[in-house]
């Protein structure tokens, strides 16, 4: 809701039509030159950009020249009306807002993307300085240089002098220091606006007490904090009428003083420090606004305000208000118009108090925890212009709430938001009686079925949001010609765009993106918008192929199609939208070379996303860009230099090939900025450079899945903010640097599948205490497993299979806390960037679970699980394990474990696979399996392997093991479902039992066959396997030359696709 004040000093603006001794007259006079010349002078210290005082010349008079007022019978210079009078591209705009808890985008309608506009702005502004030569004019009774930017200098003192001001407004002036107190000499001075300066060390306000005529005075984001004596010098002033000190950092006066504000009308104490509302302010009748918004006020809502039933605007919004606090007394202002409680803590059911307030026009209550807010308490607010019920939980009937309105106010409704709430039920047709409805926002609700076609009739309607509902249907545009924002996303909409919304000729943002529209996109869709900025269509069914020779009629700055089919050919009409900085055309089924005009499209983008392409060649730079994606195509070549100020760059995979030391260690380009840099699955080549130390905010580093050799470089330690580090299947040598100890950041750290060796570094469980997965699987490490690893509370994944460690699998394992419990988030950690719209990062982990390799990313931090496959640990597998409730993987097989196993393995309630194949188990299969509330505990294990040991017995029955396959329990002395080994009638293994009698001559034939095949096996194999396990130079030739076959077939493949 756009903020509404109320003032009663508009009249200040004609101050100086105020008879003033002998500056008075009636008739036309040219202006004086010793006035003339002042002004020049003044004009030359000035920096006009926009040459707006170009009527200021030598030898023109003066009184006709820009912002001059002269008396008309003395020619005296009375009024310099110099302030910059235009508003800021954003003052105008409605917002759309989504909760950023939610990973939601926050849009600004439009305001960020009018960069043309904001150039204008900025350069209409006058700077310099202001000249002393200004004193000349004797009869200046109006000075206004507010809204310009005077660069930090300090507000002159030689306008203390000027002593026949009654208006002077440097408000907004980029004035900085502190306040001249010769101001205080300006005794005619009926209006002093100073506010939103850089305005410091105000040590005291005793100067503003010789202000004697003074109506209006504004000091806003002056820093009042040492200037106790405030209170005391303002209410001395006779005649004042408004006060506004906003932003000054004023505390609670605990001094005891009588306030006597004779005149004052207009208080704004807001944005400040109060902690709780200045009782003083209850004894001033003549108030008719308090604004006491954004402080720290805590309790409840003081019953004083009971009083001031003549109040006619009250903020309260943004303090911390008890949620026991009740609005019973504002059943007495009928005079009030403006209500502001948003963010205040207000629970439960709305009070009914507001029906009694009759002169209400506007009404602002979101950001709270309302549930209730009764229809029929809005019947009677006949006045009402602007309602904001957003962000709270009300819980109604859509329907019942726009009828309620629809009772008194039809006419006079402008705005109207309530997203963010629980809404449900269907639109209904009421809405199209509003005739005078510019602002509607139902977004984030729970409203479902069609948007009625009578919407369509809202002639008035300039913002339309419905998104993030369960809309259907088609999308109804009727007569909507003063539309300027449509916003449909988000919902379940399943028809075609209508041809119609061509037509909306003031249409400069929309967005229909996530929803199920099919169906082509023709030219005239657009054939009228030639206002458009924002065209979002992404995640739809659409199909978008225009003529070649197609020239829009809009210049869009931003376009997201993704998931649109815009191919085979990259899209020709791109090439003229020359202020385009945001584009997404990702899976788009485009193919082809990229055209030589795209990279000289837009000289700064801030997002460009082509990835999920089959796009071919090679990059012949990177444009300047933010956030740059190429990743999921076929580029090829060497990667180049990026520009110094990207910040997020993917090139994942792609062909790209050669080495890393031009990209990351050019001297003359230092990509400081950069926070994500993802080139995994490449044909990378060399040594990691090492390089690194410039890379300070790098968050995520991914080289995985190239062909990089040698060590890891030391310098990698200096990336003390990284978040995720893979280093993931490349060929790696050494061991690992201890200069990686310094990343305490660290969430994720997979170095896989590489040639690494040594021991795993004890110094990863005492510094990288943050860590919640550790990948290092594949490689070479030997020894034990340190005990330190059991310090990390946040460990949810371990990975060491495939290696040659050795010893007991620790007990200490019970104290890794994060696989103790359930977990409830998804994410891991802080790992999710939002970029624009809904094209989030999120980290994530290619990691082996199930016997397969799968990547996680949306639900990694669901993921727990331990894997010590294929090692030499030996001893007995520790009963503490069982106590890891929060496993949903376990995979120890491959070693050489012995004993039993634990009997609290069934309490692993989320296990989904289990996999101890492979070792030297004995006995039987624990009997928590066979509790008949195991199927409870094991509803999600889908994966089992407990192949190739020493088990006995019967397969628990009536369990969730029967619904395995045999290969599962194969190579062990078991009986019962699923093997074919039927048990004997004490539930063992007829085997064991009868202790082999029934084995005879045949099945001492039978086990020499075998014999002779498993020696003539192991004759071949090792004949050929052996010269590679013991000669280096055999195996490193050997894995050499399939590695140059596999790129040679990847390259092939790669090429034949194309």
């Amino acid at each position: 809701m756009r903020a509404v004040t109320i003032s009663l000093f508009g009249f200040l603006l004609a101050i100086a039509a105020i008879d003033i001794s002998f500056c008075n007259g009636n008739s036309n006079a040219l202006c004086i030159e010793r006035e003339r010349q002042a002004l020049l002078k003044f004009k030359q210290d000035l920096i006009d950009q926009s040459n707006k005082l170009s009527s200021w010349v030598e030898g023109e008079n003066c009184c006709e020249w820009l912002g001059v007022f002269c008396n008309n019978l003395t020619g005296h210079v009375k009024e310099l009306h110099l302030g910059l009078l235009s508003r800021s591209p954003a003052e105008d705009v409605p917002v759309v807002e989504r909760d950023a808890q939610e990973d939601k985008p926050i849009a600004l309608w439009d305001a960020y993307f009018r960069l043309a506009e904001w150039d204008a702005y900025f350069r209409s502004k006058l700077g310099g300085r202001v000249n002393p030569s200004l004193i000349e004019l004797k009869c200046l009774n109006f000075l206004d240089l507010s809204n310009n930017d005077f660069g930090g200098l300090a507000i002159p003192e030689f306008i203390g002098s000027m002593k026949s001001l009654t208006y002077l407004n440097l408000s907004r002036a980029n004035f900085r220091g502190t306040i001249p107190h010769m101001l205080g000499n300006l005794s005619n001075l009926h209006c002093l606006d100073l506010g939103y300066n850089s305005l410091f060390e105000v040590k005291t306000l005793q100067w503003v007490s010789g202000l004697s005529s003074l109506q209006y005075l504004d000091l806003s984001s002056a820093d009042l904090g040492k200037a106790t004596d405030w209170l005391q010098a303002t209410h001395k002033l006779p005649s004042l009428v408004e006060l506004h000190l906003s932003g000054c950092n004023l505390n609670n006066d605990s001094s005891p003083i009588s306030v006597n504000y004779k005149s004052l009308a207009v208080l704004d104490l807001s944005t400040n420090t109060l902690s709780s509302v200045p009782t003083w302010i209850f004894s001033l009748r003549s108030l008719v606004s308090i604004d006491l918004s954004s402080n720290e006020v805590e309790g409840v809502i003081p019953n004083g305000f009971q009083n001031m039933s003549s109040l006619k605007f009250l903020d309260l919004s943004r303090n911390s208000f008890s949620s026991s606090s009740t609005l019973s007394w504002l059943s007495n202002f009928n005079q009030l118009q403006f209500l502001g409680l948003s963010s205040v803590g207000l629970q439960g059911n709305f009070s009914c108090a507001i029906r009694n307030l009759s002169s209400l026009t506007h009404l602002d209550v979101s950001h709270n925890q309302l549930e209730i807010i009764e229809p029929k308490c809005l019947e009677s607010l006949c006045n009402l212009r602007e309602m904001d019920l957003s962000n709270n939980g009300i819980d109604h009937k859509v329907s019942e709430i726009i009828e309620s309105l629809s009772r008194c106010s039809l006419d006079r409704l402008e705005s109207l938001n309530i997203e963010s709430n629980k809404l449900s039920g269907h639109l209904p047709d009421q809405l199209s009686q509003f005739k005078n409805l510019a602002y509607l926002s139902l977004s984030e609700n729970s409203i479902s079925g069609p948007i009625p076609f009578s919407i369509g009739r809202l002639s008035s309607l300039k913002v339309l949001d419905v998104s993030y509902n369960q809309l259907t249907g088609p999308l109804p545009v009727g007569e909507l010609s003063s539309l300027k924002l449509l916003d449909v996303s988000n919902n379940q909409l399943n028809a075609t765009l209508p041809q119609s919304l061509g037509q909306l000729g003031n249409l400069e943002h929309l967005d229909v993106s996530n929803n199920m529209l099919e169906g082509n996109i023709s030219e005239m869709h657009f054939s009228n918008l030639t206002r458009l900025r924002i065209f979002r269509a992404s995640n739809n069914m659409l199909t978008f192929k225009p003529n070649p020779s197609w020239i829009p009629p809009f210049h869009c700055e931003n376009i997201e199609l993704g998931n649109c089919h815009l191919g085979p050919k990259f899209p020709q009409w791109l090439q003229f939208q020359k202020n385009l900085f945001h584009l997404d055309i990702s899976h788009a089924e485009i193919s082809g070379v990229i055209p030589t005009w795209f990279w000289n499209l837009s000289t700064q983008f801030e997002y460009l996303n082509l990835s999920n392409n089959q796009l071919v060649g090679k990059i012949s730079y990177f444009p300047r860009s933010l956030v740059v994606d190429l990743s999921s195509n076929l580029f090829t070549g060497p990667l180049l230099q990026a520009p110094s100020d990207l910040m997020f760059l993917f090139l994942s995979k792609n062909l790209f090939s050669g080495t890393l030391s031009n990209f990351l260690c050019n001297s003359s380009t230092k990509l400081e900025p950069l926070t994500i840099l993802d080139i995994e699955s490449n044909l990378l080549s060399g040594e990691i450079p090492n390089c690194w130390e410039n890379w300070q905010f790098l968050k995520v580093l991914n080289l995985g899945n190239n062909n990089l050799t040698g060590k890891i470089p030391r310098s990698l330690g200096f990336l003390r903010r990284v978040l995720s580090l893979n280093l993931r299947n490349n060929n790696l040598l050494g061991e690992v640097p201890s200069t990686l100890q310094n990343l305490v950041d660290m969430l994720i750290l997979d170095l896989s599948e590489n040639q690494l060796t040594g021991s795993i570094p004890a110094w990863i469980g005492d510094n990288l205490l943050n860590l919640v997965v550790l990948n290092l699987r594949s490689n070479n490490f030997q020894a034990y497993i340190p005990d330190q690893i059991c310090a990390h509370n946040s460990l949810q994944f371990l990975d060491l299979g495939y290696n040659n460690i050795s010893g007991a699998i620790p007990k200490c394992f019970s104290n890794l806390s994060a696989m103790a419990i359930k977990p409830l988030k998804k994410h891991v950690g802080n790992s999710t960037w939002s970029f624009e719209s809904n094209n989030l990062f999120l980290l994530g982990a290619l990691l082996v679970m199930k016997g397969r390799e799968d990547d996680y990313s949306t639900i990694l931090g669901l993921v727990v699980g331990i894997d010590l496959s294929v090692n030499s640990l030996r001893g007995e597998i520790p009963e503490e394990l069982g106590n890891l409730i929060g496993l949903r993987s376990l995979n120890l097989s491959g070693n050489l474990l012995t004993g039993k196993t634990p009997e609290n393995i069934g309490n692993m309630e989320v296990l989904e696979s289990l996999d101890l194949s492979m070792n030297r188990l004995h006995g039987e299969i624990p009997s928590s399996f066979s509790n008949l509330n195991f199927l409870n505990h094991l509803n999600f294990l889908n994966h089992l392997n407990l192949s190739y040991n020493n088990l006995t017995g019967q397969i628990p029955s009536g369990t969730q093991l029967q619904s395995f396959d045999r290969f599962s329990s194969i190579g062990n002395h078991l009986c019962g479902p699923p093997v074919t080994k039927n048990c004997s009638r004490n539930g063992e293994t007829p085997d064991a039992t009868n202790g082999g009698r029934s084995g005879g001559k045949k099945r001492s034939n039978v086990n020499w066959l075998y014999v002779s095949i498993v020696l003539g096996f192991v004759m071949g194999f090792w004949g050929v396997v052996a010269p590679l396990v013991f000669v280096r130079s055999w195996r490193f030739a050997y894995y050499k030359k399939l590695e140059q076959i596999g790129d040679k077939l990847y390259v092939f493949w790669a090429t034949i696709g194309m």
